[in-house]
């Protein structure tokens, strides 16, 4: 990295340090007052920077923006207990299945949830709309025009994606298994 642009990585780590919530190049470029091109140059700095292994902590893209944090397999392993909020985020196993039945089958109707799972669906689509998992993504074009739901920014941020596009790949029973509903 040239020398010259040692204060201006020095200023986009900072911001990302103090900024709770994962920014894009032009929020950075906005509260940094440096060009797109010298925080993209900056970004990249970085990311080399953190990828060493002396690191703990990682540059990484989440929900189109950069976020500043612990190495995964830190977070995993030694700092979450510590660290993460323990039981006030804590899903129960019937949320994270519904969770996951909407993140892999998005935009996904209440009752195809509910075929998928085989049981009611009313809670747990009400606990992962106030915590704001879920959200109303529009209503599908049949009879009654039911309302279809997807995931939000902040279901990305919680685990730690760029985008859907990021999840887990499903094997072929998986698979089946989130088709069963359409």
């Amino acid at each position: 990295m040239e020398l010259h642009l040692e204060r201006e990585a020095a200023l986009i780590e900072a911001i990302l340090f103090l900024e709770s919530e994962a920014q894009d190049e032009n929020n950075l470029a906005r509260i940094s007052e440096l060009s797109k091109d010298v925080v993209e140059q900056t970004l990249e700095y970085l990311k080399e920077k953190y990828h060493n292994e002396d690191s703990g902590l990682e540059l990484s893209r989440i929900s189109g923006g950069w976020l500043l944090g612990p190495k995964r397999d830190l977070w995993n392993a030694f700092l979450r207990d510590k660290y993460g909020k323990k039981n006030e985020n804590r899903l129960s196993r019937a949320a994270m299945e519904t969770l996951s039945i909407i993140a892999y089958s998005q935009p996904i109707t209440r009752a195809e949830i509910e075929a998928i799972r085989g049981v009611s669906a009313d809670n747990m689509i009400r606990l992962l709309l106030e915590r704001e998992l879920i959200k109303e993504v529009g209503k599908k074009d049949v009879p009654g025009k039911p309302v279809q739901f997807g995931t939000t920014k902040k279901f990305l941020q919680i685990f730690r994606l760029n985008s859907i596009a990021d999840l887990p790949r499903l094997d072929k029973t998986e698979s089946e298994r989130f088709e069963l509903g359409r």
